[in-house]
């Protein structure tokens, strides 16, 4: 590798570093905050999900609310039907979510399942098919998957009521933990660079 080439490796690895050493305190503390609010999600499972089902239902309907306002507004444009029927679509389906999110949750935990069982069968036929290089993290991924959607089938309807609170949970608890490993790791770089 040229030295040009190394200098604008370096120096695309440092974009952003010095405002990131500047503010690694933000990142820790959001990170934080998430790690503390992805365990009482964990906690409070059965709650989190209706709430993600009650808040995914309020974003459908005031995107089907400014869909159908939009197709309002441009009533000439030759997808005026479409739009209109589109956003009358996302709003009552929208309201039906808000008003019974436990059927939805578990209705959306049975897809869930079957989305994992059908992704764990295909790696592992594709992992064991092609054997191309580290094909067993593939295999491994989809018997993972394959062992968590069967899980989840087995304990449903009933697992409908926590699964999703529990991968939203799962999700802020990675997401803060990642954010707290990048403010140390920042402070380091901080720490590293000489002092003018």
């Amino acid at each position: 590798m040229s030295q040009d080439n190394q200098l604008s490796m370096n120096s695309l690895h440092l974009v952003g570093a010095e405002e990131l050493g500047k503010r690694w305190g933000w990142f820790l503390g959001l990170g934080i905050l998430l790690v503390v609010l992805g365990v009482i999600a964990l906690g409070a499972s059965v709650t989190m999900t209706l709430a993600t089902m009650v808040f995914i239902g309020w974003l459908m309907i005031i995107g089907g609310i400014l869909q159908t306002v939009h197709a309002f507004t441009c009533k000439a444009w030759s997808g005026f039907f479409i739009d209109l029927l589109s956003g009358i679509l996302y709003t009552v389906i929208g309201f039906m979510i808000v008003a019974n999110p436990g059927s939805t949750a578990i209705t959306l935990t049975l897809l869930i399942a079957m989305f994992l069982i059908f992704g764990g069968l295909f790696r592992i036929i594709v992992a064991i098919a092609v054997r191309y290089q580290n094909w067993v993290w593939l295999l491994l991924n989809g018997v993972v998957s394959l062992i968590l959607g069967i899980a989840i089938w087995q304990q449903w309807p009933l697992s409908g009521l926590w699964v999703i609170g529990v991968f939203v949970g799962i999700d802020m608890l990675l997401n803060g933990w990642s954010l707290v490993m990048l403010a140390f790791a920042a402070k380091s770089l901080q720490s590293e660079e000489p002092q003018a």
